[in-house]
């Protein structure tokens, strides 16, 4: 066989073996986490649930989600380990963190000066005009008679 013929299962092996290697650096760094875990550390769990860690067990968490609440979990159930600043700003609303000065708003009205450029641009009402303002439709006037202008079988049934 020629190089050329292996070459397509060399790359190929290669990267399956770089694709398995970060998922399992991903699961070290997820497993060294959970271990550094202690007792009264800030948590969020796999489904977004905030808690403080009470009791670590080898398989099992015991976190309080409320005060008096407390809930076992699996540590495998632990997404992130939280520092006390984070934890704090999260769940008990404490200012924010030292390093953020740029408040972002909710809406784009504050990027405008206040006057528009579309002031001077006449409003369009687009509500529906009472029925009775409206001139009647499909109807034809033939002398001094008003006939309507549908044929038969051409009414408005659905």
């Amino acid at each position: 066989m020629s190089l050329v013929t292996l070459l397509p299962f060399i790359v190929l092996i290669g990267a399956m073996f770089l694709m398995t290697r970060s998922a399992k650096k991903k699961q070290q760094a997820a497993a060294q986490m959970r271990d550094d875990m202690q007792p009264g550390t800030g948590v969020r769990t796999i489904g977004g649930m905030y808690a403080t860690v009470k009791e670590i067990q080898d398989d099992t968490v015991l976190l309080e989600v409320a005060p008096g609440v407390h809930a076992v979990y699996a540590k495998n159930a632990i997404g992130a380990v939280l520092d006390d600043a984070e934890y704090n700003r999260i769940v008990h609303g404490d200012d924010e963190l030292e390093g953020e000065a740029t408040v972002v708003p909710d809406d784009a009205s504050s990027l405008t000066d206040g006057e528009s450029a579309h002031d001077d641009v006449a409003k369009i009402d687009l509500g529906k005009k009472p029925e009775d303002d409206a001139a009647p439709k499909d109807t034809e006037v033939k002398g001094s008679e008003v006939k309507d202008a549908k044929a038969d079988g051409e009414g408005d049934a659905k």
